[in-house]
C-alpha cells in the first residue's frame, strides 16, 4: 500500500492565471497564423498553450475574443509598419508568409470571416499593416486615387501569397523567394507611378 503525504494533498496547486493568459495567447497567435480562425479550434489551443481550453472563456470570453486579443497583442509588439514599398518591407512580409503560410490578417483581404467582430479586427489590422502605410506613402507623392492603388497592391500580395502557398501555380510555387519578391515589387512599383 502506497502511503500519500497528508499535507500535500492539502496544498491547493498554485496557479499562474497571467502564465496561462499569455501561453493562451501566444498559442493563439501561433495557430490562427498558420490555420486560420475557422480551422483553429479551442481545443488545440488550449493543448498548444499546455492548460486546459475552458480557460480561454475565463480569461478571453470567447474564441473570436482571443483572436482579436492576438491581433492586437501582436500589433502592439511590432513597430509602427513600414509601407510594402520601403526597402526590404516586401521581402520581410512575402518571406514571413513563405514561413508560416498567409496569416488571417492577409486572409482577411481575400475572404471574410463569419465572425463580424473577428472581421473588423482583422480589417482593421490589414489596414495598419499594409494598406494604410502605403496609402500614405501615395499621398504623399501625390499619386491619384492612394486608396485605391494601395488596395489593388494589397489585393496583389495577398492573392500572390495565397496562389504560391497553395501551390496553384506551378512557376510560381517553383520560384525562389528573391525572384518573386523582386518581380512582385515592379509591380507594385508601377502601381505607385
Amino acid at each position: 500500500m502506497t502511503e500519500t503525504n497528508p499535507a500535500a494533498a492539502a496544498t491547493p496547486r498554485r496557479r499562474d492565471a497571467e502564465g496561462s493568459r499569455r501561453a493562451l495567447l501566444e498559442a493563439a497567435r501561433t495557430l490562427f497564423g498558420e490555420r486560420g480562425y475557422e480551422r483553429t479550434t479551442v481545443r488545440e489551443i488550449g493543448e498548444q498553450a499546455g492548460v486546459d481550453p475552458a480557460l480561454i472563456a475565463r480569461y478571453f470570453g470567447s474564441k473570436a475574443a482571443l483572436y482579436v486579443a492576438a491581433l492586437h497583442s501582436e500589433q502592439d509588439h511590432e513597430a509602427p509598419a513600414a509601407d510594402l514599398l520601403a526597402p526590404g518591407r516586401l521581402d520581410e512580409v512575402l518571406a514571413k508568409i513563405d514561413r508560416v503560410g498567409p496569416g488571417p490578417v492577409l486572409q482577411a483581404a481575400v475572404r471574410p470571416h463569419d465572425d463580424q467582430v473577428v472581421q473588423r479586427a482583422a480589417r482593421a489590422a490589414l489596414a495598419a499593416r499594409l494598406t494604410g502605410p502605403l496609402e500614405q506613402r501615395l499621398e504623399r507623392s501625390g499619386a491619384d486615387r492612394a486608396r485605391l492603388r494601395a488596395e489593388l497592391a494589397v489585393a496583389a500580395v495577398a492573392g500572390i501569397a495565397l496562389a504560391r502557398s497553395a501551390g496553384a501555380f506551378d512557376a510560381l510555387g517553383a520560384a525562389p523567394h528573391a525572384e518573386v519578391a523582386a518581380l512582385t515589387a515592379r509591380m507594385l512599383e508601377a502601381l505607385a507611378e
